[in-house]
């Protein structure tokens, strides 16, 4: 029987470990003769490692007994006037439930889940875990080859521009592909005369398909943002606003 093509869909769910056990093993040998697919699957096993770590405390961690809703009834509610009651019992249940979200978030503010305001985030996210690795920032280096060309074509499923920021100061390192809940991004690094980096994520947008550049920050990270034909752009960096707005003008205008 000829095997079926192996797809996004078939990498992804091997990712998640949740193929058969015959489809498992057509992806485990495609695998084998596809290093690029293989350093993809590496990588976001890599990114879903590091997130179930740093969320899984909190997960753990009990909501408090004076956040119990049996708790919050019994203190509050008085024991008469039934309509009063159920008033009352609807009001406590809402304190309830808003409480144990706000202990559940720890003080920490949703993040934006669509748009360039998202891509931001990812970005933002992308530039604290490379930008810092002094060993393997990028998966595939700019090497003068058209190799980094096909790699982020293949990543995004379309021709993908590739900046060059020579004149403002930067040379490309090279890219690697981010796993991002909106598919995969390719992400490209570059680098200064002074250890200075900078990273630029790209990927396919479902939410502001053409969007004019705007402001980002994250912590000690600056970004700008943008999307262009379905296609959204993140250029961010540990840089004032102010200087890295003219770097990501020289990207957009190449894009």
């Amino acid at each position: 029987m000829t095997m079926k093509p192996i797809t996004e869909d078939d990498i992804q769910a091997y990712v998640d470990d949740v193929l058969d056990a015959q489809r498992h093993r057509d992806v485990s040998d495609y695998l084998l003769t596809n290093s690029e697919a293989a350093a993809r699957v590496s990588s976001d096993r890599t990114h879903a490692k590091a997130l179930r770590a740093a969320l899984d405390p909190v997960a753990r961690e009990p909501v408090p007994s004076r956040l119990n809703l049996q708790t919050i009834v019994a203190a509050r509610l008085p024991a008469r006037r039934p309509h009063a009651f159920r008033l009352a019992a609807a009001a406590v249940l809402l304190l309830a439930v808003g409480a144990t979200g706000g202990w559940m978030m720890k003080g920490y503010a949703l993040p934006p889940t669509e748009g360039v305001a998202a891509l931001a985030q990812e970005a933002s996210a992308s530039y604290g875990a490379f930008a810092g690795d002094r060993l393997r920032p990028v998966e595939v280096r700019a090497d003068g080859s058209d190799t980094l060309q096909q790699f982020a074509a293949m990543t995004l499923g379309r021709v993908a521009a590739i900046p060059d920021l020579t004149k403002a100061g930067y040379r490309l390192m090279g890219g690697r592909v981010i796993p991002t809940a909106h598919g995969n991004g390719f992400m490209l690094m570059y680098d200064d005369d002074r250890g200075s980096r900078l990273v630029m994520l790209t990927r396919r947008m479902a939410v502001d398909q053409n969007k004019p550049m705007v402001a980002s920050k994250n912590g000690d990270v600056q970004g700008w943002s943008w999307a262009k034909n379905g296609m959204g752009f993140s250029l961010v960096g540990s840089i004032p606003h102010e200087d890295l707005h003219p770097i990501a003008d020289v990207a957009r205008a190449q894009i």
